[in-house]
This record gives structure tokens, sequence and C-alpha cells, in this order.
């Protein structure tokens, strides 16, 4: 087995060592030891991940519209998607309330 592939060996600091890093450590300004409401408010990172969960769900399904539509709408560059969502609503705002 080659010296490459072995595990490095792992030494644990006797308690008199211990003490000493812990009391450089804290002595270090820039290395303070965090505060019990800042570990309670820490969170996993996998929590965080990804876009903030929406209050308004949104369904996905699968339409089809004509060629000149979804030129149109892509013309207008990003978030052409978002802009043909807030038409539609505007429309079943506008219909709903003749009804």
């Amino acid at each position: 087995m080659s010296k490459a592939l072995k595990r490095p060996r792992v030494s644990v600091p006797t308690v008199e060592e211990d003490k000493n890093i812990t009391a450089a450590a804290r002595g270090d300004p820039d290395a303070q030891p965090l505060t019990p409401a800042q570990l309670k408010a820490m969170v996993p990172i996998k929590v965080m991940r990804g876009r903030p969960k929406s209050d308004t769900r949104k369904l996905l399904v699968s339409v089809r519209y004509s060629p000149e539509v979804i030129a149109y709408f892509k013309s207008t560059g990003d978030g052409w998607q978002s802009l043909m969502d807030s038409v539609l609503r505007k429309y079943v705002a506008r219909h709903s309330r003749s009804a």
C-alpha cells in the first residue's frame, strides 16, 4: 500500500493542551465563541437551500398556446412567463366581477 493512501494519524490533545488551546481562542478578538442566542438561531444549511416557499402556490400544468402568443410574450424579455400569468390574472379578475 502506498504512503499516499494511508489515513493520517489523528492525535487528541491532552487536557492541559486543550485548556491552552481554549484559552488562546478566547483571547483572540476575531474568534469569540458564539452566544447561546446565536447558537439557537442557527439552522441546518439544508433548510436554507433553494428559493423561499411562496404563500401562493402555483400549479404546474401543460398548456398549448398559439405560436404568435408565445412569440409575443417571449419578445418582452426575461420574466415573460410571469407577465403571461399577470395578464391572465387580470383577465380572470375582470371577467369574474361581471359574471
